[in-house]
Protein backbone atom coordinates (compact mmCIF):
# COMPACT_ATOMS: atom_id res chain seq x y z
CA UNK A 1 0.00 0.00 0.00
CA UNK A 2 1.36 3.51 -0.72
CA UNK A 3 0.41 5.78 1.59
CA UNK A 4 1.37 8.90 0.09
CA UNK A 5 0.81 12.44 2.07
CA UNK A 6 -1.86 14.60 0.52
CA UNK A 7 -0.80 17.32 -1.45
CA UNK A 8 -2.22 20.62 0.17
CA UNK A 9 -3.50 23.31 -2.46
CA UNK A 10 -1.00 26.58 -2.20
CA UNK A 11 -2.42 29.74 -1.02
CA UNK A 12 -2.04 31.12 -4.61
CA UNK A 13 -4.60 28.37 -4.85
CA UNK A 14 -6.84 29.20 -2.23
CA UNK A 15 -6.31 32.79 -3.17
CA UNK A 16 -10.03 34.66 -3.46
CA UNK A 17 -8.58 34.98 -7.17
CA UNK A 18 -8.03 32.19 -8.35
CA UNK A 19 -11.13 30.70 -7.33
CA UNK A 20 -12.90 33.43 -9.03
CA UNK A 21 -11.13 33.04 -12.10
CA UNK A 22 -12.61 29.33 -12.34
CA UNK A 23 -16.20 30.23 -11.02
CA UNK A 24 -15.79 32.58 -13.96
CA UNK A 25 -14.88 29.92 -16.39
CA UNK A 26 -17.13 27.47 -15.19
CA UNK A 27 -20.23 26.90 -16.98
CA UNK A 28 -22.38 28.18 -14.61
CA UNK A 29 -20.06 30.94 -14.24
CA UNK A 30 -20.24 32.11 -17.40
CA UNK A 31 -23.92 31.84 -17.80
CA UNK A 32 -24.36 34.52 -14.98
CA UNK A 33 -21.62 36.50 -16.76
CA UNK A 34 -23.38 36.31 -20.18
CA UNK A 35 -26.96 37.36 -18.39
CA UNK A 36 -25.18 40.20 -16.28
CA UNK A 37 -23.93 41.72 -19.68
CA UNK A 38 -27.27 41.21 -21.47
CA UNK A 39 -28.46 43.41 -18.78
CA UNK A 40 -25.87 45.85 -18.79
CA UNK A 41 -26.27 46.24 -22.67
CA UNK A 42 -30.10 46.30 -22.41
CA UNK A 43 -29.78 48.93 -19.77
CA UNK A 44 -27.31 50.74 -21.97
CA UNK A 45 -29.71 50.65 -24.60
CA UNK A 46 -32.76 51.52 -23.25
CA UNK A 47 -30.86 54.88 -21.85
CA UNK A 48 -29.68 55.07 -25.39
CA UNK A 49 -32.81 54.75 -26.96
CA UNK A 50 -34.66 56.86 -24.04
CA UNK A 51 -31.96 60.18 -24.70
CA UNK A 52 -32.61 59.93 -28.36
CA UNK A 53 -36.21 59.64 -28.38
CA UNK A 54 -36.40 62.26 -25.30
CA UNK A 55 -34.27 64.63 -27.08
CA UNK A 56 -35.46 64.98 -30.42
CA UNK A 57 -39.07 64.66 -28.87
CA UNK A 58 -38.03 67.91 -27.22
CA UNK A 59 -36.37 69.88 -29.76
CA UNK A 60 -39.31 68.49 -32.71
CA UNK A 61 -41.72 70.48 -30.39
CA UNK A 62 -39.81 72.95 -29.88
CA UNK A 63 -39.34 73.42 -33.75
CA UNK A 64 -43.16 73.44 -34.30
CA UNK A 65 -44.19 75.65 -31.86
CA UNK A 66 -41.43 78.26 -33.23
CA UNK A 67 -42.08 77.53 -37.00
CA UNK A 68 -46.10 78.28 -36.49
CA UNK A 69 -44.70 81.81 -34.91
CA UNK A 70 -43.74 82.31 -38.29
CA UNK A 71 -39.88 82.32 -37.26
CA UNK A 72 -37.53 79.57 -38.77
CA UNK A 73 -34.76 77.66 -37.45
CA UNK A 74 -32.97 77.27 -40.95
CA UNK A 75 -29.84 78.96 -40.74
CA UNK A 76 -30.30 78.90 -44.95
CA UNK A 77 -33.84 80.97 -44.46
CA UNK A 78 -32.06 83.75 -43.76
CA UNK A 79 -28.99 84.31 -45.84
CA UNK A 80 -29.91 86.89 -48.76
CA UNK A 81 -30.94 86.10 -52.22
CA UNK A 82 -29.00 87.40 -55.13
CA UNK A 83 -30.45 90.08 -57.12
CA UNK A 84 -29.27 91.17 -60.55
CA UNK A 85 -26.32 94.02 -60.56
CA UNK A 86 -28.47 96.98 -62.05
CA UNK A 87 -30.64 96.47 -59.36
CA UNK A 88 -27.85 96.24 -56.42
CA UNK A 89 -26.45 98.87 -55.02
CA UNK A 90 -23.69 96.68 -53.81
CA UNK A 91 -22.58 95.80 -57.00
CA UNK A 92 -20.60 99.11 -57.90
CA UNK A 93 -16.65 98.94 -58.90
CA UNK A 94 -16.02 100.84 -55.68
CA UNK A 95 -18.07 98.41 -52.89
CA UNK A 96 -16.87 95.54 -54.83
CA UNK A 97 -13.39 96.32 -54.10
CA UNK A 98 -14.15 95.79 -50.64
CA UNK A 99 -13.66 92.03 -50.80
CA UNK A 100 -11.07 92.27 -53.67
CA UNK A 101 -8.77 94.31 -50.71
CA UNK A 102 -10.01 93.49 -47.33
CA UNK A 103 -7.18 94.29 -45.53
CA UNK A 104 -6.60 97.70 -46.56
CA UNK A 105 -8.70 101.04 -46.62
CA UNK A 106 -9.98 102.00 -49.93
CA UNK A 107 -10.28 105.43 -49.05
CA UNK A 108 -6.78 106.58 -48.78
CA UNK A 109 -6.69 110.51 -49.84
CA UNK A 110 -9.00 112.49 -48.05
CA UNK A 111 -8.92 114.44 -45.39
CA UNK A 112 -10.40 112.49 -42.89
CA UNK A 113 -8.25 109.22 -43.70
CA UNK A 114 -5.10 110.78 -43.15
CA UNK A 115 -5.90 113.49 -40.32
CA UNK A 116 -8.65 111.48 -37.93
CA UNK A 117 -6.29 110.00 -35.86
CA UNK A 118 -4.44 113.82 -34.94
CA UNK A 119 -8.44 115.31 -33.84
CA UNK A 120 -8.70 114.82 -30.82
CA UNK A 121 -12.82 115.29 -31.14
CA UNK A 122 -13.39 112.83 -33.95
CA UNK A 123 -16.15 111.25 -33.94
CA UNK A 124 -20.14 112.51 -32.88
CA UNK A 125 -19.00 115.16 -30.41
CA UNK A 126 -20.51 115.02 -27.36
CA UNK A 127 -20.02 116.66 -24.00
CA UNK A 128 -21.38 115.97 -20.43
CA UNK A 129 -24.47 114.58 -22.25
CA UNK A 130 -24.84 116.66 -24.98
CA UNK A 131 -24.09 117.31 -28.64
CA UNK A 132 -21.29 119.76 -29.48
CA UNK A 133 -20.63 121.27 -33.18
CA UNK A 134 -17.85 119.80 -35.23
CA UNK A 135 -14.14 121.21 -34.72
CA UNK A 136 -13.99 122.21 -38.67
CA UNK A 137 -11.09 124.46 -37.45
CA UNK A 138 -8.69 121.92 -35.99
CA UNK A 139 -9.58 120.16 -39.15
CA UNK A 140 -8.25 122.82 -41.02
CA UNK A 141 -5.11 123.24 -39.00
CA UNK A 142 -4.45 119.59 -39.81
CA UNK A 143 -5.39 120.59 -43.75
CA UNK A 144 -2.66 123.32 -43.27
CA UNK A 145 -0.38 120.90 -41.93
CA UNK A 146 -0.32 118.08 -44.39
CA UNK A 147 0.70 120.82 -46.78
CA UNK A 148 3.63 121.65 -45.45
CA UNK A 149 4.72 118.19 -44.67
CA UNK A 150 3.27 114.84 -42.29
CA UNK A 151 1.71 115.02 -39.19
CA UNK A 152 3.98 113.98 -36.68
CA UNK A 153 2.61 110.81 -35.00
CA UNK A 154 1.39 112.77 -31.37
CA UNK A 155 0.59 116.29 -33.24
CA UNK A 156 -3.52 116.67 -32.20
CA UNK A 157 -5.49 119.10 -33.21
CA UNK A 158 -8.15 121.06 -30.77
CA UNK A 159 -9.84 124.10 -30.63
CA UNK A 160 -12.80 126.11 -28.74
CA UNK A 161 -13.64 127.64 -31.97
CA UNK A 162 -16.68 126.48 -32.98
CA UNK A 163 -19.09 129.72 -33.80
CA UNK A 164 -20.93 129.60 -37.20
CA UNK A 165 -18.54 132.16 -38.62
CA UNK A 166 -15.24 130.14 -37.34
CA UNK A 167 -16.51 126.95 -39.24
CA UNK A 168 -17.84 128.52 -42.33
CA UNK A 169 -14.22 130.02 -42.38
CA UNK A 170 -12.56 126.81 -42.07
CA UNK A 171 -15.17 125.15 -44.12
CA UNK A 172 -13.43 125.65 -47.77
CA UNK A 173 -10.13 123.91 -46.54
CA UNK A 174 -12.02 121.08 -45.27
CA UNK A 175 -13.79 120.32 -48.17
CA UNK A 176 -10.57 120.77 -50.69
CA UNK A 177 -9.26 118.65 -48.06
CA UNK A 178 -12.55 115.77 -48.97
CA UNK A 179 -11.95 116.41 -53.03
CA UNK A 180 -9.71 113.26 -53.78
CA UNK A 181 -11.86 110.58 -52.98
CA UNK A 182 -15.47 112.33 -54.57
CA UNK A 183 -15.44 110.61 -57.56
CA UNK A 184 -16.17 107.00 -55.36
CA UNK A 185 -19.12 108.47 -53.25
CA UNK A 186 -20.21 110.03 -56.54
CA UNK A 187 -20.84 106.19 -57.85
CA UNK A 188 -22.29 105.63 -54.40
CA UNK A 189 -25.24 108.43 -55.10
CA UNK A 190 -25.82 106.93 -58.55
CA UNK A 191 -26.30 103.53 -57.33
CA UNK A 192 -27.97 104.62 -54.07
CA UNK A 193 -31.61 104.72 -56.09
CA UNK A 194 -31.16 100.62 -56.84
CA UNK A 195 -33.58 98.69 -54.83
CA UNK A 196 -31.67 96.38 -53.24
CA UNK A 197 -27.86 95.95 -51.44
CA UNK A 198 -26.24 92.15 -51.44
CA UNK A 199 -22.58 92.46 -51.05
CA UNK A 200 -20.08 90.13 -52.19
CA UNK A 201 -20.68 88.19 -48.86
CA UNK A 202 -19.38 84.53 -49.65
CA UNK A 203 -21.84 82.73 -46.83
CA UNK A 204 -20.85 79.32 -45.43
CA UNK A 205 -23.36 77.03 -45.07
CA UNK A 206 -21.37 74.12 -42.78
CA UNK A 207 -19.75 76.87 -40.35
CA UNK A 208 -21.49 80.22 -40.53
CA UNK A 209 -18.38 81.19 -38.32
CA UNK A 210 -16.22 81.20 -41.62
CA UNK A 211 -17.79 84.17 -42.82
CA UNK A 212 -15.56 86.74 -43.62
CA UNK A 213 -17.35 90.56 -43.51
CA UNK A 214 -14.34 92.75 -44.64
CA UNK A 215 -17.11 95.87 -45.96
CA UNK A 216 -18.11 96.70 -42.24
CA UNK A 217 -15.52 98.42 -41.01
CA UNK A 218 -15.05 100.17 -44.50
CA UNK A 219 -18.89 101.13 -44.77
CA UNK A 220 -18.67 102.75 -40.98
CA UNK A 221 -15.80 104.57 -42.29
CA UNK A 222 -17.04 106.06 -45.55
CA UNK A 223 -20.07 107.18 -43.40
CA UNK A 224 -17.15 108.92 -41.13
CA UNK A 225 -15.74 110.72 -43.91
CA UNK A 226 -19.58 112.06 -45.46
CA UNK A 227 -20.14 112.87 -41.75
CA UNK A 228 -16.81 115.76 -41.98
CA UNK A 229 -18.28 116.57 -45.62
CA UNK A 230 -21.42 117.18 -44.91
CA UNK A 231 -20.58 119.15 -41.28
CA UNK A 232 -18.28 121.41 -43.69
CA UNK A 233 -20.99 121.77 -46.10
CA UNK A 234 -23.48 123.35 -43.92
CA UNK A 235 -21.10 125.66 -42.51
CA UNK A 236 -20.69 126.87 -45.95
CA UNK A 237 -24.39 127.64 -46.38
CA UNK A 238 -24.25 124.34 -48.98
CA UNK A 239 -27.14 122.50 -48.16
CA UNK A 240 -28.22 120.71 -50.65
CA UNK A 241 -25.27 118.90 -50.89
CA UNK A 242 -25.15 118.31 -47.31
CA UNK A 243 -28.45 116.72 -47.74
CA UNK A 244 -27.17 114.16 -50.67
CA UNK A 245 -24.57 113.24 -48.04
CA UNK A 246 -26.90 112.70 -45.44
CA UNK A 247 -28.86 110.41 -47.32
CA UNK A 248 -25.70 108.70 -49.01
CA UNK A 249 -24.74 107.92 -45.12
CA UNK A 250 -28.45 106.36 -44.58
CA UNK A 251 -27.94 104.56 -47.76
CA UNK A 252 -24.93 102.99 -46.75
CA UNK A 253 -25.89 102.20 -43.22
CA UNK A 254 -29.46 100.36 -44.92
CA UNK A 255 -27.07 98.80 -47.09
CA UNK A 256 -26.22 95.41 -44.63
CA UNK A 257 -29.78 95.44 -43.25
CA UNK A 258 -30.01 92.13 -45.17
CA UNK A 259 -27.42 90.15 -43.53
CA UNK A 260 -28.24 87.82 -40.68
CA UNK A 261 -25.26 89.25 -38.47
CA UNK A 262 -25.74 91.05 -35.16
CA UNK A 263 -22.22 92.91 -36.17
CA UNK A 264 -24.07 93.96 -39.31
CA UNK A 265 -26.75 95.62 -37.33
CA UNK A 266 -24.66 97.36 -34.93
CA UNK A 267 -22.41 98.73 -37.78
CA UNK A 268 -25.64 99.43 -39.11
CA UNK A 269 -26.85 101.28 -35.86
CA UNK A 270 -23.34 102.99 -35.86
CA UNK A 271 -23.76 104.67 -38.96
CA UNK A 272 -26.90 105.90 -38.65
CA UNK A 273 -26.02 108.00 -35.41
CA UNK A 274 -22.66 109.09 -37.50
CA UNK A 275 -25.17 110.77 -39.93
CA UNK A 276 -27.45 111.92 -37.31
CA UNK A 277 -24.47 114.66 -36.12
CA UNK A 278 -24.67 116.80 -39.54
CA UNK A 279 -28.81 117.02 -39.05
CA UNK A 280 -28.31 117.99 -35.66
CA UNK A 281 -26.05 120.43 -36.57
CA UNK A 282 -27.99 121.90 -39.31
CA UNK A 283 -31.28 122.25 -37.24
CA UNK A 284 -29.27 123.97 -34.17
CA UNK A 285 -28.53 126.45 -37.30
CA UNK A 286 -31.71 126.21 -38.89
CA UNK A 287 -30.23 125.47 -42.12
CA UNK A 288 -32.64 123.78 -43.27
CA UNK A 289 -35.29 124.75 -46.00
CA UNK A 290 -38.90 122.96 -45.21
CA UNK A 291 -38.29 120.77 -48.17
CA UNK A 292 -35.29 119.27 -46.63
CA UNK A 293 -36.82 118.78 -43.46
CA UNK A 294 -39.83 117.21 -44.79
CA UNK A 295 -37.67 114.38 -46.79
CA UNK A 296 -35.09 113.62 -43.60
CA UNK A 297 -38.43 113.35 -41.10
CA UNK A 298 -40.16 110.88 -43.67
CA UNK A 299 -36.40 108.94 -43.29
CA UNK A 300 -36.70 109.02 -39.67
CA UNK A 301 -40.35 107.98 -39.30
CA UNK A 302 -39.53 104.97 -41.66
CA UNK A 303 -36.89 103.64 -39.40
CA UNK A 304 -38.36 100.19 -37.29
CA UNK A 305 -34.98 99.29 -35.16
CA UNK A 306 -37.25 97.34 -33.01
CA UNK A 307 -38.40 94.90 -35.58
CA UNK A 308 -35.12 94.85 -37.36
CA UNK A 309 -33.40 93.42 -34.23
CA UNK A 310 -36.09 91.00 -33.77
CA UNK A 311 -34.94 89.38 -37.30
CA UNK A 312 -31.27 89.59 -36.53
CA UNK A 313 -32.24 88.00 -33.20
CA UNK A 314 -33.60 84.85 -34.84
CA UNK A 315 -31.54 84.59 -37.54
CA UNK A 316 -28.29 84.49 -34.42
CA UNK A 317 -30.59 81.95 -32.83
CA UNK A 318 -30.53 79.74 -36.19
CA UNK A 319 -27.09 80.28 -36.24
CA UNK A 320 -25.90 78.65 -33.14
CA UNK A 321 -28.35 75.86 -33.91
CA UNK A 322 -25.48 75.37 -37.12
CA UNK A 323 -22.85 75.01 -34.56
CA UNK A 324 -24.36 72.20 -32.26
CA UNK A 325 -24.23 70.09 -36.20
CA UNK A 326 -20.94 71.19 -36.50
CA UNK A 327 -19.95 69.65 -33.14
CA UNK A 328 -22.18 66.57 -33.87
CA UNK A 329 -20.86 66.30 -37.60
CA UNK A 330 -16.75 66.80 -36.56
CA UNK A 331 -16.68 65.14 -33.65
CA UNK A 332 -16.50 67.22 -30.07
CA UNK A 333 -12.81 68.13 -30.10
CA UNK A 334 -14.32 70.74 -31.71
CA UNK A 335 -15.70 72.34 -28.66
CA UNK A 336 -12.29 72.94 -27.69
CA UNK A 337 -12.22 75.88 -31.07
CA UNK A 338 -15.10 77.11 -29.26
CA UNK A 339 -13.49 77.00 -25.90
CA UNK A 340 -10.46 78.63 -27.30
CA UNK A 341 -12.38 81.42 -28.91
CA UNK A 342 -13.88 82.70 -25.79
CA UNK A 343 -11.81 82.03 -22.84
CA UNK A 344 -8.62 81.87 -25.19
CA UNK A 345 -5.98 79.07 -25.33
CA UNK A 346 -4.29 80.30 -21.90
CA UNK A 347 -7.12 79.30 -20.31
CA UNK A 348 -7.92 75.56 -21.31
CA UNK A 349 -6.52 72.22 -20.53
CA UNK A 350 -4.55 70.38 -23.20
CA UNK A 351 -6.20 67.33 -22.24
CA UNK A 352 -9.66 68.84 -23.47
CA UNK A 353 -9.31 68.43 -27.01
CA UNK A 354 -8.54 64.74 -26.10
CA UNK A 355 -10.86 63.96 -23.57
CA UNK A 356 -13.45 65.23 -26.06
CA UNK A 357 -12.63 63.47 -28.87
CA UNK A 358 -12.48 60.42 -26.79
CA UNK A 359 -15.92 60.69 -25.22
CA UNK A 360 -17.60 62.03 -28.54
CA UNK A 361 -18.11 58.53 -30.18
CA UNK A 362 -20.54 57.61 -26.76
CA UNK A 363 -22.54 60.59 -26.67
CA UNK A 364 -26.08 59.62 -27.88
CA UNK A 365 -27.55 61.86 -30.32
CA UNK A 366 -30.14 62.82 -27.98
CA UNK A 367 -27.52 64.88 -26.14
CA UNK A 368 -27.12 67.35 -29.10
CA UNK A 369 -31.20 67.86 -29.67
CA UNK A 370 -30.98 68.69 -25.89
CA UNK A 371 -28.15 71.46 -26.38
CA UNK A 372 -30.22 73.21 -29.60
CA UNK A 373 -32.90 72.68 -27.47
CA UNK A 374 -31.69 74.26 -24.08
CA UNK A 375 -29.49 76.79 -26.40
CA UNK A 376 -32.74 77.99 -28.07
CA UNK A 377 -34.78 78.56 -24.80
CA UNK A 378 -32.25 80.34 -23.08
CA UNK A 379 -31.75 82.37 -25.87
CA UNK A 380 -35.36 82.93 -25.90
CA UNK A 381 -35.47 83.73 -21.91
CA UNK A 382 -33.27 86.42 -23.12
CA UNK A 383 -35.73 88.43 -24.90
CA UNK A 384 -38.99 87.78 -23.02
CA UNK A 385 -40.88 90.64 -22.55
CA UNK A 386 -37.88 93.25 -23.38
CA UNK A 387 -39.15 94.39 -26.69
CA UNK A 388 -42.85 95.20 -27.47
CA UNK A 389 -43.44 95.71 -31.01
CA UNK A 390 -47.18 96.61 -30.87
CA UNK A 391 -45.81 99.25 -28.14
CA UNK A 392 -42.56 99.77 -29.72
CA UNK A 393 -41.11 99.86 -26.29
CA UNK A 394 -37.80 98.47 -24.74
CA UNK A 395 -37.98 97.23 -21.18
CA UNK A 396 -35.12 98.11 -19.50
CA UNK A 397 -35.26 96.42 -16.01
CA UNK A 398 -36.71 93.32 -18.14
CA UNK A 399 -33.76 93.15 -19.85
CA UNK A 400 -31.31 93.40 -16.55
CA UNK A 401 -33.75 90.85 -15.09
CA UNK A 402 -33.48 88.32 -17.81
CA UNK A 403 -29.69 88.98 -17.87
CA UNK A 404 -29.08 88.58 -14.30
CA UNK A 405 -31.66 85.46 -13.95
CA UNK A 406 -29.55 83.67 -16.72
CA UNK A 407 -26.11 84.37 -15.88
CA UNK A 408 -25.93 82.21 -12.24
CA UNK A 409 -27.31 79.30 -14.61
CA UNK A 410 -24.89 79.66 -17.42
CA UNK A 411 -21.87 81.04 -16.62
CA UNK A 412 -18.44 80.52 -14.67
CA UNK A 413 -14.70 79.22 -14.14
CA UNK A 414 -13.71 78.16 -17.79
CA UNK A 415 -11.84 75.63 -16.68
CA UNK A 416 -14.67 73.92 -13.67
CA UNK A 417 -17.79 74.30 -15.29
CA UNK A 418 -17.09 72.41 -18.39
CA UNK A 419 -18.41 68.76 -17.02
CA UNK A 420 -21.39 70.73 -14.78
CA UNK A 421 -22.36 72.68 -18.55
CA UNK A 422 -21.95 68.87 -20.27
CA UNK A 423 -23.92 66.90 -17.88
CA UNK A 424 -26.84 69.52 -17.88
CA UNK A 425 -26.87 69.46 -22.07
CA UNK A 426 -25.76 73.66 -21.66
CA UNK A 427 -22.24 73.24 -22.99
CA UNK A 428 -22.66 74.87 -26.42
CA UNK A 429 -25.18 77.83 -23.96
CA UNK A 430 -22.19 77.27 -21.68
CA UNK A 431 -20.13 78.79 -24.27
CA UNK A 432 -21.15 80.64 -26.78
CA UNK A 433 -25.07 82.04 -25.55
CA UNK A 434 -23.92 85.93 -25.51
CA UNK A 435 -25.63 87.78 -23.13
CA UNK A 436 -27.72 90.81 -24.97
CA UNK A 437 -28.46 93.07 -22.24
CA UNK A 438 -26.24 96.17 -24.39
CA UNK A 439 -27.87 95.20 -27.40
CA UNK A 440 -31.21 96.06 -26.06
CA UNK A 441 -29.83 99.27 -24.70
CA UNK A 442 -28.31 99.79 -28.62
CA UNK A 443 -31.46 98.95 -30.18
CA UNK A 444 -33.18 101.15 -27.88
CA UNK A 445 -30.92 104.24 -28.37
CA UNK A 446 -31.20 103.67 -31.97
CA UNK A 447 -35.32 104.10 -32.33
CA UNK A 448 -34.75 106.84 -29.64
CA UNK A 449 -32.73 108.83 -31.73
CA UNK A 450 -34.42 108.14 -34.78
CA UNK A 451 -37.99 109.71 -33.23
CA UNK A 452 -36.13 112.65 -31.47
CA UNK A 453 -34.87 113.22 -35.04
CA UNK A 454 -37.76 112.79 -37.10
CA UNK A 455 -39.91 115.00 -33.99
CA UNK A 456 -36.85 117.92 -33.91
CA UNK A 457 -37.17 118.08 -38.07
CA UNK A 458 -40.94 118.49 -36.94
CA UNK A 459 -40.48 121.22 -34.51
CA UNK A 460 -37.74 123.44 -36.98
CA UNK A 461 -41.03 122.97 -39.76
CA UNK A 462 -42.80 124.34 -37.15
CA UNK A 463 -40.88 127.30 -35.99
CA UNK A 464 -40.24 127.96 -39.80
CA UNK A 465 -43.90 128.78 -39.91
CA UNK A 466 -44.83 130.44 -37.02
CA UNK A 467 -41.53 131.74 -36.14
CA UNK A 468 -41.16 129.85 -32.84
CA UNK A 469 -41.20 126.72 -31.27
CA UNK A 470 -44.53 125.34 -30.13
CA UNK A 471 -45.14 125.01 -26.39
CA UNK A 472 -46.10 121.51 -26.67
CA UNK A 473 -45.93 118.59 -29.44
CA UNK A 474 -49.43 118.26 -30.04
CA UNK A 475 -49.39 121.61 -31.64
CA UNK A 476 -47.41 119.64 -34.51
CA UNK A 477 -50.67 117.24 -35.26
CA UNK A 478 -51.48 116.65 -37.51
CA UNK A 479 -49.97 118.95 -39.68
CA UNK A 480 -46.76 119.17 -39.37
CA UNK A 481 -46.38 115.22 -38.13
CA UNK A 482 -49.31 112.99 -38.68
CA UNK A 483 -48.56 110.27 -35.72
CA UNK A 484 -46.05 111.51 -33.08
CA UNK A 485 -43.65 108.81 -31.87
CA UNK A 486 -44.02 107.67 -28.07
CA UNK A 487 -40.95 107.66 -25.83
CA UNK A 488 -39.36 103.94 -26.69
CA UNK A 489 -38.69 103.51 -22.57
CA UNK A 490 -41.91 104.05 -21.14
CA UNK A 491 -44.18 104.53 -24.60
CA UNK A 492 -45.89 107.41 -23.52
CA UNK A 493 -45.04 110.90 -25.51
CA UNK A 494 -41.33 112.13 -24.91
CA UNK A 495 -40.98 114.75 -22.25
CA UNK A 496 -40.92 118.31 -23.99
CA UNK A 497 -40.36 121.93 -22.67
CA UNK A 498 -39.83 125.61 -24.68
CA UNK A 499 -36.89 127.13 -23.18
CA UNK A 500 -36.56 130.83 -21.54
CA UNK A 501 -33.99 131.31 -24.79
CA UNK A 502 -36.35 130.52 -27.44
CA UNK A 503 -34.86 126.77 -27.68
CA UNK A 504 -36.66 123.57 -26.51
CA UNK A 505 -35.51 120.34 -24.55
CA UNK A 506 -37.14 117.00 -25.99
CA UNK A 507 -35.98 113.81 -23.80
CA UNK A 508 -36.38 110.15 -23.16
CA UNK A 509 -36.12 109.28 -19.56
CA UNK A 510 -33.81 106.98 -20.53
CA UNK A 511 -32.30 103.59 -19.73
CA UNK A 512 -32.71 104.21 -15.71
CA UNK A 513 -36.37 104.59 -16.67
CA UNK A 514 -36.35 108.14 -13.86
CA UNK A 515 -37.43 111.24 -15.22
CA UNK A 516 -34.56 113.66 -13.67
CA UNK A 517 -36.41 116.57 -15.66
CA UNK A 518 -34.12 116.86 -19.04
CA UNK A 519 -30.63 116.97 -17.32
CA UNK A 520 -28.31 114.51 -19.23
CA UNK A 521 -26.07 112.24 -17.90
CA UNK A 522 -22.18 112.26 -18.11
CA UNK A 523 -22.11 110.80 -21.56
CA UNK A 524 -24.68 111.21 -24.15
CA UNK A 525 -27.43 108.41 -23.79
CA UNK A 526 -25.88 107.54 -20.71
CA UNK A 527 -27.13 104.09 -19.21
CA UNK A 528 -26.87 104.56 -15.41
CA UNK A 529 -28.22 108.19 -14.93
CA UNK A 530 -30.01 111.26 -16.56
CA UNK A 531 -32.21 111.21 -19.52
CA UNK A 532 -31.36 111.23 -23.33
CA UNK A 533 -31.70 114.63 -24.20
CA UNK A 534 -32.28 116.32 -27.63
CA UNK A 535 -31.33 119.94 -27.12
CA UNK A 536 -29.14 122.38 -28.94
CA UNK A 537 -26.29 124.86 -27.44
CA UNK A 538 -27.98 128.34 -26.28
Amino acid sequence: MNDQPETKPSNWERSNIVRTCRWLCSKRGMRRVFIVLAWIVTIIGLWYGEENWRGRRAWNQYRKATEARGESLDYAAYIPKPVPDDQNFAATPFLKSFFLQPDTSILTNDLYIRASGHITKTKIVKDNGRRLFTDLVAWQLASITLQNGKLNRDETFETDETDLASRAAAAPAVLEGMKPDQAAFAELRAASAREFSRYRVKYDFENPWNTLLPHLSKIKQGCLCLELESCAELAAGQTGQALADVKLMLSLADSVKSEPFLISYLVRVACFQIAIQPVWEGLAEHRWTDAQLQELQARFLSCDFLADAEWYLTAERARHVVTVNIVKRNGMGRITDFMNLMFGEAAQSPLNKVVFNLIGPIVPSGWYYQEELNYCVLFDAQMKGVVDRAAKTVSPSEAESNASGLTGQIYGDPRTSALKAFLRHRLIVWLMLPTFNNFFAKIAIAQTTANQAALACALERYRLANGQFPESLEALSPHFMSRLPNDVITGRPYKYRRADDGQFILYSVGWNEKDDGGAPGKVLFDRTQGDWVWQYPE
